[in-house]
């Protein structure tokens, strides 16, 4: 079965914002919506939220009930067919959690990614045989076949950062020290991670920087890990999406967009960034650790 947020993220996010204007214009309440849906009130906050897509018959009793003028109702319906689409993620099906898989449609739409990582090299920078060692150590319980496909998920997310149209988008990533010298068991998968760490940061959009180990307790020792997500103008007339906060979870992931959320978090974001090496600073540093894994 297809998870809810195999669609496309942005759109369905969109129209959702556009709903509970119009909703709230017309000052009716989800009860209201509910009822006139013969559905339950979640479904509608569900669809406001952007959680799931929007089927035709309920679009066109919305924009009835709503008093939505022909010209938006046009407007309504092409966004709502966006937020049909599906993703390249959904034929992995059950290998990306639903709560995960709408974090992927995010990351393909973003132009702008910040990542503060204190534990592990993010998965968009990970090399397959870190992964493989990780699922050994972590999971050894998993299929053979559920790990391969949870490797391709990963790796196939990664193609975002070389792609072309639309245009790549920026990573920036600041890890802790304690990140390069927190080995996986086999240290010459841990010395080759480190060496394509070093590596990436070559690509014109790829920015690493480290936090060392002597700036301190950091801010974010309170947040834990997250990224933060920009995105461009999806067209010409329409507001870009709002920048949204991901914290991710063992069993589950918070997506924060309110604008007092994503003020906290661009504080910690200031913190980091000011406390970081430079880029040529922490790629020499990631190079001295490398060596201490052994030679090539």
């Amino acid at each position: 079965m297809a998870h809810e947020t195999d669609c496309s993220t942005v759109p369905r996010r969109q129209l959702g914002r556009y709903l509970t204007q119009l909703r709230t214009d017309a000052g009716v309440s989800l009860d209201d919506a509910a009822r006139a849906l013969r559905c339950s009130r979640q479904k509608i906050w569900r669809i406001e939220r952007g959680m799931i897509a929007v089927r035709t018959p309920d679009l066109s009793v919305m924009c009835d009930l709503y008093r939505v003028v022909p010209a938006m109702a046009e407007v309504l319906s092409g966004v709502a067919r966006e937020g049909r689409a599906r993703g390249w993620w959904q034929a992995y099906g059950d290998a990306i959690p639903a709560w995960f898989s709408l974090y992927v449609g995010l990351e393909e739409a973003a132009s702008r990614l910040r990542h503060y990582n204190a534990e592990l090299v993010p998965g968009l920078l990970q090399t397959r045989a870190f992964m493989l060692e990780l699922h050994r150590v972590n999971r050894p319980e998993l299929p053979a076949a559920e790990r391969d496909r949870a490797i391709a998920v990963r790796l196939h997310r990664q193609r975002l950062l070389v792609r072309r149209l639309p245009p790549a988008p920026d990573l920036e990533v600041i890890l802790s020290e304690a990140v390069l010298r927190r080995p996986v068991p086999d240290r010459a998968v841990m010395r080759d991670q480190l060496h394509a760490l070093r590596d990436h940061g070559w690509l014109p959009n790829v920015h690493i920087r480290i936090l060392p180990l002597s700036a301190g307790p950091p801010l974010a020792g309170e947040a834990g890990t997250f990224t933060v997500l920009d995105f461009p103008r999806m067209r010409p007339m329409s507001p870009a999406e709002p920048t949204t906060i991901y914290c991710e979870g063992l069993t589950g992931a918070l997506y924060l967009d309110r604008p007092a959320e994503v003020a906290a978090y661009t504080r910690i974001w200031r913190g980091l960034d000011a406390a970081a090496l430079g880029e040529e600073q922490s790629r020499k540093l990631i190079e001295a650790i490398a060596e201490e894994y052994g030679d090539d």
